[in-house]
């Protein structure tokens, strides 16, 4: 049985992680997972031969091999693996979670650093159980800073991120209606986040807060280091100046030499992740102009708040992930956006547990207080909800209707849950 001590210094002469042998690359370190549907173990020699360096199992090979180690448990091992590599770093690690905007806020905040700094970021939504050591594990010698994003849908599962991320800094965007069925509802959700606030508070660290969320007030109590921003009553402020598809913020404090920041972002629901990215760069002293030049070149690339051409048509993609908070938010910007003829197409929404019914159900009525050239309800839930609207199963069929409209210069807002795929609506 190899030790975690023994383990790291193989680590650090191959210092390339991989789960997925379709993935290998020369002198990686293979670690063999297990899941639901896939046994790792049985994929060792294989990444053998594909090039990788070493192949670390749990379950004892069918023949010798002594670039194969046997552990008790691989991921246990991974995470112990990253804390080890955690520990030899003296350098900021801020973490970032919340139900809504964290992964745009993880790209702004990381643009900002990364213009002064040698940031290391979570790469893509490596933002899980085996994801976050994989993210630790990039982080290479020369750091001067780290950003760990954290998801969770369920109870101590922040707490048990943190055991092996030990942050120095925190953040929370927001606390909303996202994941409830494994979070038990609104309150869970709250105790679910605020357990980086717990471990940022015993270990006397600092937190960039939103001060316009009062529940973030509250659940911050006893942190003594903050720096907070918003839109009142905080050490960073700022509001929206225009919103014409493309979010312009105005600076009213926390900042001499920028007082206003033009994105590519769209949807006033970004203007916290832009507020929160001016102040982690001001604690960090970077440079007030490369804040505002990091933001303004950041564009999103990844169906978050994208605004794209479609066959002559505006298309506002948010496809990546939908709740109700988020999905609230992403209709009512849409509704005050310019443009005739506006097209709504939003998909179910997942993981809500008793309360899917309901919060469809909502939306449906949110709809309904806005006039809209036409609303399609793709899958999940909003086959059982009484509407007026067309409702079609899944993302291709709505990809053929929208094909067959031949709409022309209309906007399209397209947003649903990540299992809606609702990207397949224009890329089909």
């Amino acid at each position: 049985m190899i030790s975690i001590d023994a383990l790291y210094q193989i680590y650090l002469q191959y210092p390339q992680v991989q789960t997925d042998t379709r993935k290998i690359k020369k002198d990686d370190i293979f670690f063999a997972l297990k899941g639901p549907n896939f046994n790792g173990n049985t994929f060792a020699l294989q990444a053998l031969q594909q090039g990788a360096a070493y192949a670390i199992v749990d379950e004892q090979p069918d023949i010798s091999n002594n670039r194969i180690f046997v552990v008790n448990d691989v991921l246990q091992t991974l995470q112990q693996l990253a804390l080890h590599h955690r520990k030899q770093f003296n350098i900021p690690f801020l973490a970032i979670t919340g139900s809504n905007g964290k992964t745009t806020t993880k790209e702004l905040v990381s643009a900002v650093l990364s213009s002064h700094f040698k940031c290391y970021t979570t790469q893509g939504n490596l933002n899980n159980h085996i994801g976050i050591p994989l993210s630790i594990l990039q982080v290479k010698q020369d750091a001067q800073i780290a950003v760990i994003e954290m998801g969770a849908n369920h109870q101590k599962e922040i707490a048990g991120y943190c055991t092996y991320t030990m942050p120095t800094h925190g953040i929370i965007t927001n606390c909303g209606k996202a994941h409830l069925e494994g979070f038990g509802g609104i309150e869970g959700v709250r105790k679910g986040k605020g357990e980086l606030y717990d471990f940022i508070r015993t270990h006397n660290g600092m937190v960039f807060m939103n001060a316009d969320y009062d529940y973030l007030q509250e659940m911050s109590k006893g942190i003594h280091l903050k720096l907070t921003y918003g839109t009142a009553n905080a050490d960073i402020i700022g509001n929206i100046q225009e919103n014409n598809y493309f979010l312009s913020v105005q600076l009213t404090k926390g900042t001499k030499e920028i007082s206003h920041i033009q994105t590519h972002l769209v949807g006033d629901y970004n203007l916290p992740n832009i507020l929160c990215a001016v102040a982690v760069g001001k604690h960090f002293k970077v440079p007030e102009q490369k804040i505002k030049d990091a933001i303004e070149a950041y564009q999103p690339n990844n169906s978050r708040s994208q605004l794209i051409q479609f066959n002559n048509n505006h298309i506002i993609l948010d496809a990546y992930n939908a709740n109700p908070t988020s999905m609230k938010a992403a209709i009512e910007n849409f509704a005050k956006m310019p443009g005739e003829e506006k097209v709504v197409m939003i998909g179910g929404m997942m993981e809500l547990g008793e309360e899917s019914l309901a919060e469809h159900a909502n939306i449906v009525h949110l709809l309904e207080q806005f006039k809209w050239h036409a609303v399609i309800l793709v899958g999940g839930d909003f086959r059982l909800v009484k509407h007026n609207y067309l409702y079609l199963n899944n993302a291709s069929e709505a990809g053929r209707w929208l094909r067959e409209q031949n709409f022309h210069q209309a906007y399209i807002l397209i947003k649903g849950s990540r299992s809606m795929q609702m990207e397949k609506i224009i890329n089909t």
